[in-house]
């Protein structure tokens, strides 16, 4: 069965007025070219695509359980079509069941949910000295027990301090296996972070957060980023960075994105949520641990574009930082864009950049669900 919507389309290409038409995958785009500041309609951008996500709707990826289905449920009615599950620094036996979980969610997708791509590892591979949230569980890393940690999900994305003993080694090791390597929750000089992208590491967990800053005598790891990096994720909440430190990065950082870095607290009331084995707290439109650490965010995509186009970027870069950049980091090429073959993976927006329908697969998402 085949769907038609029309509006303002973006396409690789740029902006088309016309009609998007789709199954499962999108079959063709038709219309003209278009200038959608001046066009009235709606827009229709590509699915957004967030690599770090820990959690939604009252649910943390470290519960295991069901919770990755009701994060990935909860984050498609902000336009999410995909996502990395993303967990936290913890003892093992908490990381495996947590996978375990996101394996079993990876196997068996629910309509209407966000289509869960594998697992971003997020610790325990990091600087016991740039913690931020994570709990004290940090350690060093051997390949066997990454390897042992991939049977449960795929391994997509995995943080780690380069600095520690070792690191340089594993994160050539990671890369030649395929595993896109984060540099984040780092001690680490400019010097390690250049190191590291020569052996292979890819890009910049939370660019900004829980790393050396930049100095002009020592760089730092951000140095290093603003530097070097093609692609780093950033945290568009307007509280974790910014908004000058985002306009450095946005102009330094060719293909910079966004993640939520979202927490169980998202789209829920203020209160206590769990973020592994931490308590944290929803107040004052963030997340913090008791001692005012932030500890994640509530972000939503649809909020991290909004936000984006505040500060002073057309739509469609604005779009291209939550969709295709970060699929576009992954090797992912059928998700991320509205063109023919691609998972018809969309989200139409009304003029005032607010969702209106978003279709996974093709399938409309009911955004009233509970």
């Amino acid at each position: 069965m085949s769907t038609a919507i029309k509006g303002n389309i973006l396409t690789p290409g740029g902006w088309v007025s016309g009609e998007i038409r789709f199954g499962k995958r999108i079959d063709e785009v038709t219309g003209g070219d278009a200038d959608p500041s001046i066009n009235s309609g709606d827009y229709i951008i590509p699915g957004f695509v967030d690599l770090h996500v820990h959690g939604a709707g009252g649910k943390d990826i470290m519960q295991g359980g069901d919770a990755p289905q009701v994060v990935a449920k909860m984050h498609a009615k902000h336009g999410t079509t995909s996502l990395l599950a993303t967990t936290m620094t913890a003892p093992p036996e908490d990381i495996v069941a947590a996978l375990k979980a996101v394996g079993a969610a990876c196997a068996n997708p629910v309509a209407g949910s966000a289509r869960i791509l594998g697992v971003h590892l997020e610790g325990p591979y990091i600087n016991s000295g740039k913690l931020g949230a994570q709990p004290p569980f940090a350690r060093s890393a051997t390949l066997d027990e990454v390897n042992k940690l991939g049977e449960h999900a795929p391994m997509r994305l995995i943080t780690v301090a380069p600095e520690l003993d070792g690191h340089l080694q594993l994160v050539r090791e990671l890369a030649d296996a395929g595993i896109r390597v984060q540099i984040g929750h780092t001690m680490g000089s400019y010097e390690d972070g250049v190191a590291a992208l020569e052996h292979g590491a890819a890009g910049f967990t939370h660019l900004f957060n829980a790393m050396n800053g930049l100095h002009h005598r020592e760089p730092g790891m951000v140095g290093a980023a603003l530097a070097h990096a093609q692609y780093a994720e950033l945290i568009p909440d307007l509280l974790h960075v910014h908004p000058g430190a985002i306009k450095v990065a946005l102009r330094a950082i060719p293909h910079l994105y966004c993640v939520t870095d979202s927490t169980a607290a998202t789209g829920m009331p203020d209160g206590e949520y769990m973020l592994g084995r931490q308590v944290v707290h929803k107040c004052m439109g963030g997340v913090r641990l008791p001692d005012g650490t932030l500890a994640g965010s509530t972000l939503t995509m649809d909020q991290a574009l909004r936000n984006l186009v505040s500060l002073g970027l057309d739509l469609a870069d604005a779009s291209r930082r939550v969709s295709t950049y970060a699929a576009d980091y992954l090797g992912e090429t059928q998700i991320g864009r509205l063109a023919p073959g691609c998972f018809a993976d969309i989200v139409v927006l009304d003029r005032n950049l607010n969702i209106k329908s978003v279709y996974i697969e093709g399938e409309a998402c009911d955004l009233n669900d509970a």
